[in-house]
Parts: C-alpha cells; sequence; structure tokens
C-alpha cells in the first residue's frame, strides 16, 4: 500500500536524503520517496506504518503529519512574511553595520568616539551588537543546523550555522583579548584585532542566505502555478433543476443525477452527458485544443470547460474527487512530486555531500595553519568552503523541473503519470500507432454494400442483426446506414475475438467478421483487391450452411492533421509505424494517406503486445499510442505508454502518459516537452555539479598560492544563495514551453476567431409562466443569425446569442404580444 505523509523542517538534498534513509530502514517499508519542493513523502509497505515512520522522521530531527492533520509544533505560518520580516530586519542591521566596518573605505564620517585604537574596544563591542539582530532573526539555521547536527545528519543549515557561529565565535574571542591586551598595554595586538572581528561576516553569511532563500521559496513558489490554475478552473457555483425549480448551488452540493443548466458563456461545474440544447464548449483548459467542440444530446461535457455559445441541459455523472478536472489535477501533482531515475546520482551525492564539505573545511582550516598563514586567513578560508558549499542546488535540480515541466504538460492537454514516463519518453525512436480512433476519426462509414446469396436490404438486416451488440467502430457505421428500418434480433450473441461476431438470426447461425473468419469457416468468399486499395475494409457475412452471404465495405477517414502530425514525429527523428488488424492492402491504403511507410497488419488484439515486443528485440526504444481496451497489453509492453484523449478507460489506465484530446500533434508535442524537461536537468545538474565542484576548492584558497586570490565568506554566502535560485529559475523557463501546431490546425483556430459571437440581454414585461418562456424563446430563435435564446423569467429577460439585430428582436417579441422594456 501507498502512504503519503507530509515533512517539515528539510531544507536541501541532504535533508530529504536523512527522511528516506530513516524511513527505508522502518520495519514493513518498501520503498521512500521525499519530495523536497513540496515537502511531501510518499511510502510503500505492506502495512500501514504511518506511526512508525512519522516517529522515525521525527526522531530524525524533522515533522512529519500524514496529510489533512497538523505536524506538532510546526505553527502555521506564511513563510514568506515569516522570511521577510527576518529579511528586513537582517539587511537594516547589516547597513548599519557596515556603515561603521566599512564606511571609511568610501569616505562616509563616523562618530569620534568610534575612531583610534584607544576606542578600539568600544567598536568592537558595537560590531558585536549591530551583529545579534541577524543571528537572533536568523537563529532557525542554528536551532535546525545544530540539531541535524547532533542527530549526526548535517545539512545546508549545519554548513551555515557552523561557518557564521565560528566567524561570531572568532569575533567574540576576539573581544576578550582586546580588553586583555588594552589592559596590558598590548597595543599591538589591540590592532590586529580591530580589523579582522569577522562579525559583518557573520551578519552577511546570515543576510545574503536568507535573501536567497526568500528568492529562491518565491521562485518555487511559482513552480506550482500550473496546478493552482487548474483548481482556479471550477466554478464555485452551479445551476441545478430540483423539483421543478432552479437553484444556485454551491458546487459541493450537486450530486450525480442532478440537472445542472448552463448558459452560453457559463462554466461547466461537473462531469455529465447532455440532456438538452446545444453549443460549442471551449474544451482548451484541459485539452489544449483551441477550437470549441459541438456539444448536442448524448454527448459528455467535463468540469472546467466553458460553453463559448448556446444553451445545455446536463445530468451530473460526475462530481468533486470523480470529475476529469481533479483526475487531472491529481495525476500532475503525483507526476510533479514521483522521481525521475536521472535523479539519482544527485540523490547518492547529497546524502554524503555535507559530511564531505566539513571535512573539506577542517582539512583546508589545519593545512592553512600548519602551513603557518595564522588563525585569521585559515577561519577566513575555512569558513568560505562552509558557506560557499550548496546542497540546496543538486536537491533541487530534478524536482522542479519535473513540476514545471508536468505542470505546463497538463496545460497542454498532455499527462505525464510520473517522472520515469518523462524521463523515457525523451529516449524513444519509434511511435507505434494503432490504426482506429487513433490515426483515424474512429468513426467509420459503409461506403459497399455487395451481396452474395442476399440482396442489399436482406444482407444489411443480418449485418445490423449481429452488429447491434458489438462495440466494433465498423458496427455502428452498419447500424447508422440501417437507420430506423427493422431487424431481426441475434440469439446466442458471441464475440470472436480478432475476427468477428457470430448469432442466430431467424433460426440460422449466422458469423460475420474478417477474410480470416471466413477462412476458418470454409466459406468460399471473393476477395475485393479494388476496395482494399481504396483503404476500405470489407466485412464477410455467412451462415452455418457456409453459404457466403455477401459483404458490407467500410471506410474510416484518417483525421484533419494525421498527415502532418507524422510529418511532424518523422522530422524530430523519430520512426512511425501504423499497427492494426487489417489485412495488408487495406493497411498500406491508409498509411499512404497517413505519410507512413513502415506497416504493421493482419495482427490480432492479443498479438499487438508482440509485435510491440518485435520491435523492442531489434534495439528500438518504443511509444505505443493508443486509445482502445485492446491496446492495452501493447500500451504496457512499450517503453512508454500514451493513451489518446478520447479512449477508453482501460487504455488510459494501462498508459504512462494521457493526451487529453484526439490529436496525434499532441504525440510530438509530448516527445518535445519531455526533451526539453530532461535538457533542463541536465542544465540543472551540470550547474549544481559545476557550481560545487568549481567553487568549494577556491573558497579552500587553491588559488592564493599562484594568483594571491582569497574568496572572502561574504562573497561564499552571496555564491551559494544565487546558486540555487540559478536553478529555480533556469527550470521556470518551461513555462514558455510551445509546439508548432500544423497548418489545419492554424487555419480551423484562425476560423474559428474569426467567427463572431454576439450577446445581447433584452429585458421583457409580461412574461408570466413557462408557456410564456416557450414562446418568447421561440420567437427569438426563429430570427435569422440568431443561434440561441434563454428566458429568465425571474430576472424578466432574454439572453438572445449570434448575429443579433436588436430592432428585429424587440418587433418579434413585440408581436407576441409582450412589452420589450430595455
Amino acid at each position: 500500500m501507498k502512504l503519503k505523509f507530509n515533512v517539515t523542517g528539510m531544507t536541501c538534498a541532504a535533508c530529504s536524503a536523512r527522511v528516506e534513509k530513516v524511513s527505508a530502514a522502518v520495519a514493513g517499508v518498501e520503498k521512500a520517496e521525499v519530495n523536497l519542493l513540496a515537502g511531501t513523502m510518499e511510502v510503500e509497505a505492506a502495512s500501514d506504518v504511518s506511526e512508525a515512520v512519522i516517529q522515525a522522521v521525527r526522531a530524525a530531527g524533522y515533522g512529519a503529519s500524514r496529510p489533512g492533520t497538523q505536524a506538532p509544533r510546526e505553527p502555521k505560518e506564511d513563510p514568506m512574511k515569516e522570511m521577510r520580516v527576518r529579511l528586513w530586519g537582517s539587511g537594516i542591521s547589516l547597513v548599519i553595520l557596515m556603515y561603521f566596518t566599512m564606511g571609511h573605505m568610501v569616505g562616509l564620517p563616523a562618530p569620534h568616539w568610534y575612531h583610534g585604537r584607544e576606542n578600539a574596544l568600544v567598536a568592537a563591542l558595537l560590531q558585536f551588537f549591530l551583529t545579534l539582530p541577524a543571528v537572533y532573526l536568523n537563529r532557525v539555521y542554528f536551532s535546525r543546523g545544530l540539531k541535524n547536527l547532533w542527530h549526526r545528519a548535517p545539512n545546508m543549515d549545519s554548513l551555515i550555522a557552523v561557518g557564521s557561529l565560528a566567524s561570531l565565535l572568532y569575533g567574540a574571542a576576539a573581544l576578550f583579548r582586546m580588553a586583555w591586551a588594552m589592559g596590558h598595554g598590548a597595543w599591538d595586538v589591540v590592532e590586529t584585532y580591530r580589523e579582522n572581528l569577522y562579525f559583518e561576516s557573520a551578519a552577511m553569511i546570515l543576510t545574503l542566505i536568507t535573501l536567497g532563500k526568500y528568492l529562491e521559496t518565491r521562485a518555487k513558489g511559482r513552480t506550482g502555478d500550473a496546478i493552482r490554475s487548474l483548481m482556479d478552473l471550477s466554478p464555485k457555483t452551479a445551476a441545478v433543476r430540483r423539483d421543478g425549480q432552479v437553484l444556485e448551488l454551491p458546487v459541493e452540493q450537486v450530486v450525480p443525477g442532478d440537472t445542472v443548466l448552463v448558459r452560453s458563456g457559463g462554466r461547466i461545474a461537473v462531469d455529465g452527458t447532455v440532456l438538452e440544447g446545444r453549443g460549442a464548449v471551449d474544451q482548451s483548459a484541459l485539452t489544449g485544443e483551441s477550437v470549441p467542440a459541438e456539444k448536442g444530446p448524448g454527448d459528455t461535457v467535463a468540469a472546467a470547460t466553458i460553453l463559448a455559445e448556446g444553451y445545455l441541459e446536463f445530468r451530473a455523472d460526475k462530481v468533486g474527487s470523480d470529475t476529469t478536472l481533479a483526475q487531472v489535477i491529481r495525476m500532475v501533482e503525483e507526476a510533479g512530486g514521483s522521481k525521475a531515475p536521472i535523479a539519482r546520482l544527485a540523490d547518492k551525492i547529497a546524502g554524503i555531500f555535507v559530511p564531505v564539505v566539513m571535512a573539506i573545511a577542517a582539512v583546508t582550516f589545519v593545512a592553512w595553519m600548519a602551513a603557518g598563514y595564522g588563525m585569521e586567513f585559515a577561519l577566513n578560508c575555512a569558513v568560505s568552503v562552509l558557506v560557499i558549499s550548496c546542497p540546496c542546488a543538486l536537491g533541487l535540480a530534478t524536482p522542479v523541473a519535473i513540476m514545471v515541466g508536468t505542470g505546463r504538460g497538463a496545460q497542454l492537454g498532455v499527462l505525464f503519470k510520473n517522472a520515469r514516463a518523462l524521463e523515457n519518453l525523451h529516449r524513444v525512436d519509434t511511435v507505434v500507432l494503432d490504426k482506429t480512433g487513433t490515426l483515424t476519426t474512429g468513426r467509420p462509414q459503409v461506403t459497399d454494400i455487395l451481396p452474395g446469396s442476399l440482396d442489399e436490404q436482406s444482407l444489411l438486416a443480418v449485418a445490423a442483426a449481429l452488429e447491434c451488440r458489438s462495440e466494433h467502430p465498423f458496427a455502428k457505421a452498419i447500424l447508422e446506414k440501417i437507420g430506423d428500418t427493422a431487424y431481426p434480433e441475434a440469439g446466442d450473441f458471441q464475440t470472436l475475438p480478432g475476427r468477428g461476431v457470430t448469432g442466430t438470426v431467424k433460426g440460422t447461425r449466422c458469423y460475420g467478421g474478417n477474410a480470416r473468419l471466413m477462412e476458418e469457416l470454409g466459406v468460399e468468399a471473393p476477395q475485393f483487391p479494388a476496395l482494399a486499395a481504396q483503404g476500405k475494409t470489407p466485412l464477410y457475412f455467412a451462415d452455418e450452411h457456409k453459404t457466403f452471404l455477401g459483404a458490407v465495405a467500410a471506410s474510416d477517414v484518417l483525421k484533419d492533421t494525421s498527415r502532418e502530425a507524422v510529418a511532424a514525429m518523422e522530422a524530430m527523428g523519430l520512426e512511425v509505424v501504423m499497427l492494426t488488424g487489417d489485412n495488408q492492402a487495406t493497411a498500406q491504403a491508409v498509411a499512404a494517406k497517413a505519410g507512413i511507410t513502415h506497416v504493421i497488419s493482419d495482427v490480432l488484439p492479443a498479438d499487438k503486445a508482440g509485435a510491440v515486443k518485435d520491435l523492442q528485440s531489434k534495439g528500438r526504444r518504443v511509444l505505443m499510442v493508443g486509445d482502445g481496451i485492446n491496446d492495452a497489453p501493447a500500451l504496457v509492453t512499450a517503453d512508454v505508454g500514451m493513451a489518446i484523449g478520447a479512449g477508453t478507460d482501460i487504455a488510459m489506465e494501462s498508459a504512462d502518459v494521457v493526451l487529453m484530446n484526439s490529436s496525434l500533434e499532441a504525440v510530438s508535442a509530448a516527445v518535445q516537452l519531455s526533451r526539453a524537461t530532461i535538457r533542463n536537468i541536465r542544465q540543472n545538474l551540470f550547474w549544481a555539479f559545476f557550481y560545487n565542484s568549481l567553487g568549494i576548492p577556491i573558497a579552500a584558497g587553491v588559488l592564493f598560492l599562484p594568483l594571491g586570490l582569497q574568496l572572502s565568506p561574504m562573497l561564499g554566502a552571496a555564491a551559494m544563495s544565487m546558486s540555487s535560485v540559478f536553478v529555480v529559475t533556469n527550470a521556470l523557463r518551461l513555462r514558455l514551453f510551445q509546439y508548432p501546431k500544423t497548418e489545419k490546425t492554424k487555419k480551423t483556430t484562425i476560423k474559428q476567431e474569426e467567427k463572431p459571437m454576439k450577446e445581447q440581454i433584452i429585458f421583457v414585461n409580461g412574461m408570466m409562466c413557462g408557456h410564456c418562456k416557450a414562446r418568447v424563446e421561440q420567437v427569438c430563435k426563429a430570427l435569422p443569425g440568431v443561434t440561441d435564446a434563454v428566458v429568465d423569467l425571474e430576472k424578466k429577460n432574454v439572453t438572445v446569442t449570434g448575429e443579433v439585430n436588436a430592432e428585429a428582436v424587440k418587433k418579434a417579441i413585440t408581436d407576441a404580444g409582450y412589452e420589450v422594456v430595455g
């Protein structure tokens, strides 16, 4: 079972590594993964070991609680507000401190009591007291850092605490040395220490680190913008008809089965099925498609989409956490909180990083002391090593990019189920596309009726009787073709996987399916090569006496963007393969239209996974794109499985990536986004390793002997702060990711944008009842250019949508016996 926890007190990768280690050590825990960015942990365990994990994390010096509960001793406080207070207070005291310690270098005046060696102790005490506000305000570094050091799990706070404390204690010791020297007339000692107190270093380290943390927290806050924007899409209320009355209810009170009303411009509150009305629904927030989709009775609508024009009444099917929007948000959160394999090296290094840095600092101090460079120089180098090293950059390099990348994907209609899928997708070199519903619309039409022993009408009746219980797309095409014409009922119906169907029609066992089924039955069925060459698929029909009854041919048309989407994939260096159960000739005809040269045809549903394995055995890294139940095994087998948005729930459950729309454009968009995210992660990791590999030796003083260059602790602290800010800011660039759309999509979007949409609200007197409502709506809708009219009896108005001529509407309402008042 999976258990989730909120973890507090983590500040760097060393913290997350420590929490993972102690959690994984709990009996019964199989795996523990920490998301440093979100402050969460997911644990896989054989049983509920929540309390044991919480106790282990707390014993390690961190706070832990299950979601929905508050960890003890962890006050609910806005971290940004608390940081601002610390930053302003530390900054003010630091400015005053720097005025006294370094103001004379730029000609700033200082009080007379501050100058001279006889006032050296006064000046030193002033610096000490000006340092204390910064130390007090930023005491969190000492409390957390020293506590973790005590638990033998030092983290970034430990480095800051030890570095700034070393400077502070050195300065305090210098105060006593100066007081002793002044009492004994050792003025040379006084002069030495008055110029090397290091109080400003301690204050500067703490202030700069806090500044960096503030900027980092602000930037990290923006990584969750995608999730927040998705949450904001859901309306707070919904118009619901109950007991003949229309009520404005909070969306939380809507229950399955309610009839929900949406007017033009309104946002749909829950998932449902349209009962009445028609309209154009803008689904761009969920699917990324800019062109509104036409919806009518029987069509489904999703929460957070907008009724651009028209009027809909729909039955609420899924509410609350079951809506598509809620599932999208949940999937994005889970993906953003998961770990990518690319982060393993950084995690391993982070686990030992801080102890190694502290060891380097200790060696640096001892080495320079042994070389005879004195306490001040050795301490300066050791403190610089402590404060310049940045485990934060290592810890943030991967999770911030994953969170921003998955969030941006959701905005484009591409949902990654986890970080592993996001990483694996950038490696694929072969895209396997299922034909029906993926390359094609999945809505075939009957093109030819080819009689055998039966005439056309009788053949169509037998075909409808057999196919009326089938879920195959061609079955729907046959039923649409026969329309309202009566046809017999088939008894003892059975599905023959990969071949067709069978049933008893008027007492005779009949069969319908592909050529393979006819061969198995021993039926001599004619071949239709001309149909296959045109991309049409014949369905053969026969009876138990091996009599060929005839064939019905149907064709499934390509989606508008399929050809250009395939060209875009090939331009990215991907090999595109079409996988289908159709015969070779039909498959080749469809593939030619789509621009695909590699075709795998005559594949049974159970063999699709085998076809994917064959490609993998040749060293190909396969992305499988499908939409049906029969695609599920292949989706699981592929390196990355991708379910198309119009597909089945089973296909989506089996897939690693879900496309919220049905356009193949989103496939190349997903691959491009994956490549961009992994490239961003590599940039972040390179920076983190490069920065630490270069910064620590320089801070230790390797450039002092050859070049005379020494890094001050203040510069080291500034560099450390900016390192993590750089990583987060670089990841935020992914929010700007765009993918080029095909020309057809651009033209459709432009055409849609050029279509004018107007709406007027007209106030009418005299409307009293449902009959009045229906009459006014009827006369308005009868006018040229009017697409919809909705009466609100309570507000005494009618909302007219379309190319509205106000005078014509006014005249029509007046002629109907009502008074227009505004």
